[in-house]
């Protein structure tokens, strides 16, 4: 059964907690997904990928200055 939007409770279940996780509002979630593409299990990721970083930078976990390079150098011979 669907909520009165026609999404399914599941759905609706998950995009209501992802702003309790991040910055971004129902609304943008639901356009981001519409308008960009960006599935909900993209976005659930996403925010997911973003709380690991924030957790390691508050542990002072920061990406060495020669794998930073590493990486640059990497996209830079593209």
């Amino acid at each position: 059964m669907g909520d009165k939007n026609g999404i399914s409770e599941d759905l609706s279940r998950r995009i209501d907690m992802l702003p309790s996780r991040s910055t971004l509002t129902r609304e943008r979630i639901i356009e981001d997904a519409l308008s960009h593409g960006r599935s909900l299990a993209w976005q659930e990721k996403w925010v997911e990928g973003v709380q690991e970083g924030i957790e390691g930078a508050n542990r002072g976990d920061f990406a060495a200055d020669d794998e930073i390079a590493a990486v640059l150098n990497k996209y830079s011979q593209a």
